[in-house]
């Protein structure tokens, strides 16, 4: 079987997709991803083979040159337009792509629209990704305003739906929009990152781990980041250690941290995470499906798009908190993070929510899957058993 893999330029996209892609490996299937030319040496890094459908296009650069509207549903319908663009971009280089490489079956992540336009109009099945907790209407609808002409030259009428979707999120936690979706074990992947010795060593105090994901930061969203400096100062009253892993290039325009603080720049959250007491973040999928598998508590700062049904998602849970940027004081926040760590309820919370993870179906079994889908049967995976995760 030949699957194809597509994603957008944007790490918390793709990472989602490669522990399915490595299961499709392992078992003998061809893999291929298909990105844009700026984003190959990111997928590289995954050890998976690569091939370029689309010039280059940064997503943060896009939205930002046509200004982020303040409100959360014209934000997403933004953000829904510039992942048509890229789409419409990438859309010949696609169809080139699978009419040459002939997959059996796409895998795309929710964002990337190239990859279901080519699959419905190469008569390919699809199967498509949906990180995050929100529906994301909006991208879908943004979208198809960009790839109107296209989809119109190809004889389409609309967007394609997927012939199946799968979904990382626990099923207590989903919306209602994704009771049918198909579950996926979320395996942590965090790109190339090293482990380092220090890491190893039991914190003497409890242990903060302070990250904003690898978009926010560049768009200085809201300013988030101006609270980031003042909120370590206080947490340095609360006796802890704070290791903050935002990307050095980033955290390079900040003030200097307070000693509080440790700056370990881009780092595997999956290991952190597990030396931690408590996360504080900006709600993407990647950290939060993580933190709750860690066990570990979380106070979420949401900004845009999927961020702020994660984050309700959270603290629906009971394993955190959630504070909305036009909420968030540093006291507010140094209160969060006390009551957090000082209630072991919340912890309790996240390793229900990490057993529920582990009974979805391994990547390994979903595989499975998009055999039945590429063979055009009926496409079923069982969960697994509370023995099988022991």
């Amino acid at each position: 079987m030949r699957v194809l893999f597509t994603s957008v330029a944007l790490s918390g996209h793709l990472f989602p997709l490669v522990p399915l892609a490595w299961s499709c490996r392992t078992f003998g299937h061809e893999v291929l991803v298909a990105t844009s030319d700026n984003f190959l040496p990111e997928v590289t890094k995954s050890g998976l083979p690569v091939a370029s459908c689309g010039p280059a296009i940064d997503f943060v650069e896009l939205t930002t040159a046509a200004g982020i509207p303040e409100d959360l549903q014209q934000r997403r319908l933004a953000n829904g337009h510039a992942f048509g663009r890229i789409a419409a971009s990438a859309l010949p280089g696609m169809l080139d792509l699978v009419r040459a490489w002939r997959p059996d079956v796409i895998v795309s992540e929710r964002a990337e629209f190239a990859g279901p336009v080519a699959a419905a109009v190469c008569g390919v099945p699809q199967v498509e990704l949906q990180w995050g907790v929100a529906r994301l209407a909006e991208y879908r609808a943004g979208a198809a305003v960009q790839l109107a002409e296209g989809l119109e030259r190809h004889g389409l009428a609309a967007l394609p739906a997927p012939r199946e979707v799968l979904n990382p999120w626990p099923p207590s936690l989903r919306l209602r929009h994704a009771a049918s979706h198909h579950g996926i074990c979320c395996v942590p992947y965090n790109g190339a990152a090293r482990v380092p010795s220090w890491l190893w060593a039991p914190p003497r105090r409890p242990r903060i781990c302070l990250t904003l994901g690898t978009v926010l930061p560049r768009l200085g969203a809201d300013g988030v980041t101006d609270v980031v400096v003042p909120l370590l100062e206080r947490l340095g009253r609360l006796d802890v250690e704070v290791v903050v892993a935002v990307d050095d290039a980033v955290a390079a325009t900040w003030p200097p941290l307070p000693p509080v603080a440790r700056q370990v720049g881009r780092m595997p959250l999956w290991q952190v995470l597990q030396t931690c007491d408590l996360a504080v973040h900006h709600g993407g999928q990647g950290t939060a499906l993580t933190a709750f598998m860690a066990g570990v508590p979380q106070l979420v700062i949401p900004v845009f798009d999927d961020q702020v049904d994660n984050a309700e998602a959270v603290a629906r849970s009971g394993a955190g908190a959630c504070i909305l940027p036009d909420e968030l004081t540093v006291p507010d926040a140094v209160a969060a993070c006390a009551a957090l760590l000082g209630d072991r309820r919340h912890g309790a919370a996240a390793r229900a929510v990490a057993a529920e993870i582990a009974r979805q179906p391994s990547p390994a079994a979903v595989v499975e899957l998009l055999g039945a889908v590429a063979r055009g049967v009926p496409a079923t995976v069982r969960p697994r058993r509370r023995a099988d995760v022991a």
